[in-house]
């Protein structure tokens, strides 16, 4: 019997990062990187970028680090419960919801663990934000999250045939991209010896943004540990860089637009001209990779 994917996912809303080194982490984002605190409690705070999520990260204080939770916008409470009947009719429990979401930015939701323990949620109706300004050389919010794992067909398959993701391209077979909407890709998995988190890439408005942001973060002292420059898959700029925590963070700007109908997805082979399409990067640094490896991640409750 097959079964449809649970729901229509609209765009990756926010991610939650575990860090020991929270007051660090935070001052890092806020300050530095360019977000702005919405709220904040004991071992927690909430930021936001220019665009219209209530938040973009949440910051938990924890012994562990890596990923928290993956956020997803889905439209309406209704396909919230629509998505929980169909992951009972997949033999996946939730772990919380559905129901209203008792948490800062609110919302109406539900979360379960994928195949391999990752924490996903999804939401609809979460708080509104005042509109912010997008003239400064800061974040919109989070546009894609890399995510290591020992078997990157089954990663693809669930998040395909669950989640609804389609498959943009493929870098040879070490890397998937997958969209949720016009964006190239919203999640790309890496094959690497454990699950873990890659990366957390925050979008510029455009290139030119980007390259300010740079400069913002060399005012502080901080420089690129791999970039800038462009990637052959997505087309779309980067910059990577590590957070006090050690969790690896990137700038990006103009990402591929898929149209839906006309996409058809590639196989990119893997050799340095196609990495970065500009030649400005260099290859990436041992310790970037080190970094972009993470931590052996368990299931979170």
């Amino acid at each position: 019997m097959s079964h449809p994917p649970i729901a229509r996912l609209r765009a990756l809303r926010s991610v939650e990062l575990l860090t020991p080194s929270f007051t660090e982490a935070t001052d890092f984002y806020e300050d530095a990187w360019g977000l702005e605190v919405v709220e904040s409690e004991q071992g927690a705070s909430w930021l936001r970028g220019t665009g219209e999520e209530h938040h973009a990260l949440q910051l938990t204080r924890s012994e562990r680090t890596g990923l928290g939770r993956l956020v997803f916008a889905v439209a309406t409470p209704a396909e919230i419960d629509e998505a929980a009947r169909r992951l009972e009719a997949r033999g996946i429990r939730p772990v919380a919801g559905p129901g209203p979401l008792d948490q800062v930015g609110g919302g109406y939701g539900l979360r379960f663990h994928d195949h391999e323990g990752r924490l996903v949620e999804l939401s609809a109706d979460t708080w509104a934000v005042a509109p912010r300004g997008r003239d400064a050389a800061i974040p919109v919010g989070v546009t894609h999250t890399v995510l290591n794992t020992p078997d990157i067909d089954a990663a693809v398959a669930f998040y395909r045939d669950v989640l609804g993701l389609r498959v943009s391209d493929w870098s040879e077979h070490q890397m998937a991209f997958l969209r949720c909407n016009a964006d190239h890709h919203c999640i790309a998995f890496n094959q690497a010896e454990w699950v873990s988190l890659n990366h957390v890439a925050y979008e510029m408005s455009s290139v030119d943004h980007f390259m300010r942001g740079l400069g913002r973060l060399r005012h502080h002292g901080i420089v690129p540990q791999w970039g800038p420059g462009r990637h052959g898959p997505g087309n779309n700029t980067f910059s990577y860089f590590t957070d006090p925590t050690g969790l690896v963070c990137e700038y990006t700007s103009e990402v591929a637009q898929v149209v839906e109908d006309r996409w058809i997805a590639k196989v990119w082979r893997r050799v340095p001209e196609l990495s970065d399409l500009w030649g400005t990067a260099g290859p990436p640094s041992k310790e970037i990779r080190c970094h972009m490896a993470g931590n052996p991640e368990g299931p979170l409750a």
